[in-house]
């Protein structure tokens, strides 16, 4: 059979479009994914200021709203462990088992939705990763509710827990991307900065929000609410989405941002992204900045999966005391990441490395204090809250702002995914280990807290060792 000219010339132009890269196959899912089309209405002259301002602030909160309401729909596991344990239902080497699935799987569609999302219609992308995660958190609050009535083995649970999460995981995953891009693609270079600490803050704020929310339901009705909370905070999540975000200030019949801030067109603005998108992969300091991400990764990620059940076994503090402990130290993130742009930005002069330095040996000894001293009931809170501040500045610079100072705006996804591929697949190991050192039996924690600290040395001191080759290589 022959295939007529045109269609073999339709067929070349799709493969050959870097828009359909990666949708080449269902057509009316890749029109609705795509990135939106210039609107072919175009705000008045007289009108474009404020109706770009209105437009970007809509986007820019919205996507924050949002993104925090993602990490409602991960956070269950992390405050659900305790009641799981004392349950006889889940162990904890089970538990980290199911917590790494999470991050393996998260680690992967990270660094595929980071080179995905560039393509991409951002709010229609970033809804439907919330709006599956609901349904997943639905389904596991559901599952253990059936568990409760009808009794059925807890090894169909854990597998049946480790699959889904894993789903939830690459949903998870379809909200980094997109919210940074939409940095890229409504604010000017010299702005980015400021805003990408604010959007940095979201993790923290959401896991607040979580931890101390749902230790309360957990607390008051039963492990199971924990999941089904989650699922009406991702309802939420996606209706401000949908209402509240734009794609491109394009789409909204304004200018390109470049034109509208009177920046300079770079030769990288007007290279086909699948070539920047080579360039960021082949980069040696993005891989820099991804190892120590990693590193970042596992320190924080360590406080929050098992600081509730730290402070549970290990100083034998209550859930609803655990929970108050562990919602300060995701509050005192927020100040740390919105400080890490101010002080690389106007107190050091765009200097990244001192502000990294010195909030790691804080953050260092923060945690070293939490793990191997008792404390009261306020100090650990000093202990965490000082942690999670100083640990917010060396995120939000190192996992964020070093990669996107050495990237082209139209690779900013992609770096994104390069950095949390490694920084997601650590998170996972550590979980494994976590949980494998924790044990299920007289619950010692000193080894594991060696292994979190070290993890936390090498999290500041790699980008500063190798300050010197990342400012020479740049894009």
């Amino acid at each position: 059979m022959s295939i007529s000219g045109g269609t073999v010339k339709l067929l070349k132009m799709a493969y050959k479009s870097e828009e359909t890269i990666y949708f080449c196959g269902d057509m009316g899912l890749y029109s609705f994914y795509r990135i939106s089309k210039p609107s072919p209405t175009k705000v008045p002259a007289e009108a474009i200021q404020g109706e770009y301002r209105r437009f970007r602030n809509r986007t820019f909160w919205g996507v924050t709203a949002a993104y925090a309401l993602y990490y409602v729909c991960r956070m269950a596991m992390a405050v659900v462990k305790q009641p799981l344990i004392d349950g006889n239902i889940l162990n904890a080497a089970q538990l980290g088992i199911i917590g790494s699935a999470f991050y393996f799987v998260y680690a992967a569609g990270k660094f595929a939705n980071g080179f995905i999302a560039d393509y991409c219609n951002i709010k229609r992308f970033m809804a439907t990763g919330l709006l599956v995660s609901t349904v997943v958190n639905l389904l596991m609050g559901v599952l253990g509710l059936a568990h409760g009535w009808w009794g059925f083995s807890s090894a169909i649970l854990f597998f049946v827990f480790a699959l889904v999460w894993g789903v939830n995981g690459y949903c998870q995953s379809m909200g980094a991307p997109p919210g940074v891009i939409s940095l890229s693609r409504w604010f000017p270079l010299n702005r980015r900065g400021t805003f990408y600490s604010i959007l940095s803050a979201t993790p923290y704020l959401g896991k607040s929000i979580s931890v101390y929310a749902l230790g309360l339901v957990v607390a008051l009705i039963g492990w199971e609410y924990g999941f089904i909370f989650s699922a009406i905070a991702g309802v939420i999540g996606s209706t401000i989405i949908l209402i509240f975000v734009s794609d491109t200030p394009e789409s909204r019949g304004l200018p390109s941002v470049q034109e509208l801030s009177g920046e300079e067109v770079l030769k990288t603005d007007t290279m086909p992204t699948k070539e920047l998108q080579k360039m960021v992969v082949k980069h040696p300091g993005i891989w820099i900045i991804a190892l120590s991400s990693a590193f970042v990764y596992i320190t924080q990620h360590a406080v929050s999966e098992w600081g509730v059940l730290f402070l549970q076994k290990g100083k034998d503090y209550s859930l609803v005391s655990a929970t108050e402990i562990i919602a300060f130290s995701e509050a005192f993130g927020i100040a740390g990441t919105v400080l890490a742009g101010w002080l690389s930005d106007r107190v050091f002069k765009g200097n990244r490395f001192i502000p990294v330095l010195l909030s790691g040996m804080v953050c260092l000894a923060s945690l070293a204090g939490f793990l191997l001293t008792k404390g009261s009931y306020v100090m650990n809170i000093v202990y965490v809250a000082t942690f999670s501040l100083s640990i917010g500045v060396v995120y939000c610079t190192v996992a964020g702002l070093m990669a996107l100072d050495i990237v082209p705006r139209k690779a900013t996804g992609s770096a994104l995914g390069m950095v949390g591929l490694a920084s997601y697949a650590a998170a996972g190991i550590q979980n494994v280990i976590s949980g494998f050192m924790i044990g299920s039996g007289d619950f010692n924690f000193r080894p594991v807290s060696v292994f979190w600290l070290v993890a936390c040395l090498l999290s500041f001191m790699i980008p500063v060792l190798s300050w010197r080759l990342l400012k020479r290589q740049t894009i």
